[in-house]
């Protein structure tokens, strides 16, 4: 006979089971420390649960879910004005405030849960559905009604392990794709990878580099990052401002905090111009894979110092360096990240509305909501 399993839901990285981190050393984002970082630093309009999966009462299984209050944000994103926008902003303000998360909306990519040898996929997401009523109970005591409940960012082999009644009310949604950037064996210096682009890509890669001259980039430490933290923020702020949709904003402490706790594993790397800092970008070590973190700049010297794709290129060559796989550019800027190498991967979420009657119209109100992205993708590689 199957062995059903069970789950425990936990508010705290203190509460978690000591073995914890057995599964979650597989993947940095579901690990304790970083539990840690989001109770001391996580947005104000989000509130996190760990979920523990049981079977026989040993742990298989560990997932992270968050819960979303979008009524808290003064802005969705200021670069789009239009009618289009207002239409988002009146659909999210009145049908979709309270979101539900099993997944991790700063990241990109599957950082939703890991799973032991000994469950399927399918079955320890049949469970985290079945948590994720018991979390709805727990907000509504709380006074907040989850209107919008999603498991996010899949590749189309994960979302296979979907494929069951227990999602057929869920709309299968289609997100902007994870630029993945794989680092080839060949590469064992930046030199490497530029003698593999063809000569328009090295030009552009020259042209960026002769930009950027005059600008001094600084490896920063603890003590740095707090002596900055003004700044900083206001540099974060002001890109996450811009950007077309917004969901949360980062604490003034987020990256102080990071640096503490994760020490290594978290890169900080401030740009400066006569002295002054005017941009920085951040690198999380996950393994054999370089994720990267939230960014900042002064927009003015941005422009005319090339100054993003710079830090593209630093991040590519640092990681090349230092011997890792791949890099995770994450979702946006989709087009500059194709034109150094980062490749497309499709990604996918399950979506369901607590109110049956607007869940029949969610696959026709969705696409109003993801702003649409075109762009062309590039090959600069021979």
């Amino acid at each position: 006979m199957k062995t059903a399993l069970s789950y425990r839901i936990f508010e705290t990285a203190v509460q978690l089971p000591e073995n914890w981190d057995d599964l979650g050393c597989k993947n940095i984002f579901l690990s304790k420390a970083y539990f840690e970082i989001l109770e001391k630093s996580a947005p104000n309009n989000m509130i996190c649960h760990y979920i523990g999966i049981f079977k026989n009462q040993n742990l298989e299984g560990i997932a992270i879910s968050q819960f979303l209050d979008l009524n808290k944000l003064d802005s969705f994103g200021d670069r789009d004005r239009c009618v289009k926008t207002s239409v988002r902003k009146f659909i999210l303000k009145n049908f979709a405030s309270h979101v539900l998360i099993i997944g991790n909306n700063m990241l990109t990519g599957q950082n939703s849960f890991i799973f032991s040898d000994s469950i399927s996929p399918a079955e320890g997401i049949k469970t985290l559905k079945q948590a994720t009523a018991d979390l709805k109970l727990k907000f509504k005591s709380m006074g907040k009604k989850v209107h919008i409940t999603t498991f996010k960012d899949y590749t189309q082999k994960d979302a296979e392990n979907f494929a069951s009644d227990h999602f057929k009310k869920n709309y299968k949604y289609r997100i902007q794709p994870n630029m993945t950037f794989p680092i080839r064996d060949e590469w064992k210096t930046e030199q490497d990878y530029i003698d593999s682009l063809i000569k328009k890509y090295r030009d552009q890669y020259k042209r960026a580099r002769k930009k950027a001259e005059g600008i001094e980039k600084r490896k920063l430490h603890l003590e740095d990052i707090i002596k900055y933290e003004t700044v900083i923020y206001d540099l974060y702020h002001h890109v996450a401002q811009n950007a077309p949709f917004n969901t949360f904003f980062l604490t003034r402490n987020h990256f102080r905090i990071f640096k503490e706790t994760l020490k290594d594993k978290f890169l900080f790397y401030g740009y400066f111009l006569d002295d002054k800092l005017i941009g920085f970008n951040t690198l999380i070590k996950n393994g054999n894979t370089i994720d990267t973190y939230f960014l900042g700049y002064d927009d003015t010297v941005q422009r005319e110092k090339m100054l993003y794709l710079n830090m593209l290129y630093d991040m590519i060559a640092y990681s090349i360096n230092k011997g890792f796989k791949e890099i995770i550019f994450s979702r946006t800027a989709l087009e500059i990240k194709s034109s150094v190498g980062a490749k497309p991967m499709e990604m996918f979420g399950f979506m369901e509305h607590s109110n049956s009657k607007i869940n029949k119209h969610v696959p026709k109100l969705f696409p109003k909501l993801e702003p649409e992205i075109v762009w062309q993708e590039r090959n600069p590689f021979k």
